[in-house]
């Protein structure tokens, strides 16, 4: 699990591109994407405006909202501190060896 913090710039909304619901919502996409490396800022995460299919082919430019760092990220798997205590068990073992 990551949690995320991000702002995005509301004058950049295309209001074309917001989806009216028949549940009376209304909805308006984005796409986030989170880098494997982080900007000056601590940033690695971007926020731009959901692309079509057909604007994605055309290789139109992305609209960039804003940006966004991730401030927790969870461990994804409990294996790491398995295979320390594991490591722990050799050293100390290994430790009963010395002569002091």
């Amino acid at each position: 699990m990551k949690i995320i913090s991000a702002s995005i710039d509301l004058k950049k909304i295309d209001k074309t591109k917001i989806v009216n619901h028949k549940n009376g919502c209304a909805y308006f996409n984005i796409t986030i994407i989170i880098g494997d490396e982080k900007n000056q800022y601590e940033q690695d995460t971007s926020i731009c405006i959901s692309q079509s299919k057909e604007e994605r082919e055309r290789k139109d430019k992305r609209i960039y909202l804003g940006n966004g760092k991730t401030v927790y990220d969870k461990p994804k798997s409990d294996t790491s501190q398995t295979n320390n205590s594991q490591e722990g068990n050799i050293l100390d073992n290994t430790n009963d060896d010395l002569p002091f």
